[in-house]
């Protein structure tokens, strides 16, 4: 190994361990669900984003393998080649019919979406106004554009008022793009599209909603758009298949002439291979089955409600969240990894999200109520999260 490297990994991973910035991987032995085995322990699990338990479906499974069986375990080209298989075909449609739009197109992951969404219509001549607690797929797809970043402050829509006024007047950009995610997954608050929508038009922006943790959880399961009921309005809506859908993927979707763009500008598109067959067809029944019932969304909300106020009532500062995503705001970080690893001792797994994630002196474990998770289950999560909590002096 290069010597530079070696004392530039050993100091910069020391320095992460003694401020409490590390991050400790914990395999899981058997499948993600409301209960998971963990070091040969089973613990309560309101770490994964399986919010509606459709990663472990038994039907979706079913489908999967019989895809599998009929097209092989991989697509086996690009999509622009030969990769194409009908069932991509038949998951943009459905796509398209579920965010409410003319076209979609799939890709291999949210991560992915905002790789090739932004840079395959923004560049160096524009400017991007970016929410400042964007995930951070966003800030990467935003920097690889070469487009002027101007950050608003979070949810501020006086702020994003003045930037996009400014950005506008000073006619440097040739587009000029505001972008946000829908559910920020850190607190659980919703972007103000409304507002947004009313500013776009003031100013003519392209508006770009990621809604990673809103498809599946908003608007009966549609999304946040869909919540606002403004799917005529918003340019551009990206998901994930991983989430609440429970598979992996992600997607663009949009007007027609957007999509078609995409395909042939979007360099992930390009140059990765297709989705799995036994994949797309899983992801296809599954959205099929949110849109066919709202079942599974309203029983991840009575949970994620539930959960929500036995942790106030027990004193835990748990923000400002609008949706399932609850966050147990600690502050320091040291003492919040404390707290998550007491936490997986006495039976729950509510992993501690720390910075570079969220800000320093934020620190936080965020837990994931999930329709697959029983009353039973979060009512023992809660004993232990009392127990741990007082013992540590997080409440009294």
């Amino acid at each position: 190994m290069s010597k530079s490297l070696d004392t530039f990994l050993e100091k910069n991973l020391n320095e992460l361990k003694e401020q409490g910035l590390y991050n400790e991987i914990d395999p899981v032995e058997g499948p993600n669900g409301p209960i998971i085995k963990i070091g040969g322990k089973d613990l309560i699990n309101l770490s994964s984003n399986n919010y509606l338990g459709l990663a472990t479906n038994d039907e979706l499974k079913r489908i999967a393998k019989e895809a599998t069986d009929k097209y092989g375990v991989g697509a086996g080209a690009v999509r622009t080649i030969n990769g194409t298989l009908d069932l991509h075909v038949k998951l943009e449609e459905k796509l398209a019919e579920f965010k409410g739009t003319e076209a979609a197109i799939s890709y291999q992951s949210g991560f992915n979406c905002n790789m090739a969404a932004i840079s395959g219509v923004m560049d160096k001549n524009d400017a991007i106004l970016s929410d400042q607690l964007n995930h951070a797929s966003i800030i990467d797809g935003c920097r690889l554009s070469r487009a002027k970043i101007i950050a608003y402050k979070h949810n501020d829509m006086d702020d994003l008022r003045a930037k996009a006024k400014e950005a506008k007047e000073s006619g440097l950009y040739n587009k000029i793009m505001v972008i946000t995610d829908g559910v920020f997954s850190m607190d659980g608050d919703l972007a103000k599209l409304p507002e947004i929508v009313e500013i776009a038009r003031e100013f003519d922006l392209i508006t770009y909603v990621d809604d990673a943790h809103g498809s599946g959880v908003m608007g009966k399961g549609k999304g946040t758009v869909k919540h606002f009921g403004l799917e005529k309005e918003i340019d551009f809506q990206i998901g994930t298949l991983s989430k609440a859908i429970g598979v992996v993927g992600g997607y663009v979707a949009g007007s027609k002439q957007l999509i078609d763009w995409l395909k042939v500008r979007s360099r992930p598109f390009l140059f990765s291979t297709a989705l799995p067959p036994g994949d797309v067809a899983a992801i296809t029944a599954a959205i099929q089955m949110l849109i066919d019932s709202t079942e599974l969304h309203d029983k991840l909300w009575d949970n994620g409600n539930y959960f929500k106020a036995g942790l106030e009532k027990l004193g835990f500062d748990i923000g400002h969240s609008e949706t399932p995503i609850t966050p147990t705001i600690i502050g320091d970080e040291k003492l919040t990894q404390q707290f998550s690893k007491r936490l997986a001792e006495e039976g729950v797994y509510a992993k501690s999200i720390v910075f570079p994630t969220v800000p320093k002196g934020t620190g936080r474990v965020r837990n994931m109520p999930t329709a697959a998770h029983t009353k039973e289950m979060l009512d023992d999560a809660l004993a232990i999260y009392e127990k741990v909590g007082k013992e540590l002096g997080v409440i009294n």
